[in-house]
């Protein structure tokens, strides 16, 4: 049966994010947002920011782990921050070696790593030799940075450095986010490896999950945008071929549902531009899947209060209600 990670998408894929889809099901494992190592040991506080759930068993509320990502260059610095991470609960630690972003790159992390595979074995080696062994090391790459010859290279430097499992998004870093991602990449890297190999990239639908397990050999999977702009889709990954899939997702009633619960959610948090912003940002992605949320995207996008946004959302409620 296909293991379903839940992506790290900063800014998008957040504690109340993770608590809204862990509690739908089918999914097995979440990964934090990165935290970004650099020069010293951060406190405490940095590391319950981006995972709150490490004060609750590092699970999320639906029982869920959580493992925390950490992503930088130095490895003496990588390995004494997961030794503290792991002190504080954190029932795993994974290394970001995929993170496209300029801004990343330009400061020796993420993406940038993948020109050189001793450095990526240095830094899993280390962080591995500082976590308890009883706390998984996983790590997550691309294909490369500019090029993929050393896709292979990358990846048994990882596996050969003591990570536990590998996460490999199909694409290069320059390639960014762009169609397609080049499942057929990963069989060579999954053939290889003695260690579980998890595609990652493109997977929006059951369809394209079998397909990518096809071509790539991968049966587990790491998704993130797909969930966002399809709830259940993890679900519907993991039911059974009887035609039960089809019964895995959701209507649209039931997402506005979702919106409703996220609102709820997000409400604690006292900046009510970030809520109106999160709001907006998610119902905006589900209009991949969702036509209806495309044009409920339109109604709400230049509403600046999230009660607004949320009377637009119950108001969508009351229409299908009164059409049924």
């Amino acid at each position: 049966m296909a293991t379903v990670t839940l992506a790290p998408m900063e800014g998008v894929i957040d504690v109340h994010m993770r608590d809204i889809l862990t509690r739908i099901g089918g999914i097995d494992l979440c990964v934090s947002e990165f935290v970004r190592v650099s020069q010293h040991l951060y406190p405490a506080s940095v590391f319950y920011n981006y995972c709150p759930e490490l004060k609750t068993g590092g699970k999320t509320a639906a029982g869920v782990p959580v493992h925390v990502q950490i992503m930088g260059g130095e490895a003496p610095v990588m390995a004494e921050n997961a030794e503290f991470v792991a002190s504080l609960g954190a029932p795993g630690i994974d290394i970001n070696f995929g993170c496209p972003a300029k801004t990343v790159n330009r400061h020796d992390a993420g993406a940038t790593l993948l020109q050189w595979p001793e450095r990526l074995h240095d830094i899993a080696a280390a962080v591995r030799r500082a976590v308890p062994d009883h706390i998984p090391v996983s790590a997550k790459m691309r294909l490369g940075f500019s090029e993929k010859s050393l896709a292979l290279e990358n990846a048994l430097a990882i596996a050969e450095a003591g990570a536990a499992k590998l996460t490999v998004h199909a694409r290069t870093k320059l390639e960014g986010y762009k169609p397609p991602a080049h499942w057929e990449c990963l069989r060579p890297i999954a053939e290889a490896l003695s260690i579980p190999v998890v595609a990652n990239g493109e997977i929006w639908t059951r369809q394209d999950y079998l397909k990518c397990r096809e071509i790539s050999g991968c049966t587990d999977v790491m998704i993130g945008r797909g969930m966002i702009a399809r709830p259940g889709l993890a679900r519907e990954i993991t039911a059974p071929p009887s035609g039960a899939q089809t019964r895995a997702g959701f209507a649209w009633l039931e997402i506005l549902d979702l919106i409703i619960d996220y609102h709820r959610l997000i409400a604690g948090v006292p900046h009510p531009v970030w809520q109106a912003g999160r709001l907006k940002q998610w119902i905006k992605l589900l209009g991949r899947t969702y036509g209806e949320s495309a044009d409920l995207f339109l109604r709400i996008r230049r509403l600046e209060e999230p009660v607004d946004i949320l009377s637009e959302v119950n108001s969508e409620r009351e229409r299908i209600y009164a059409d049924a």
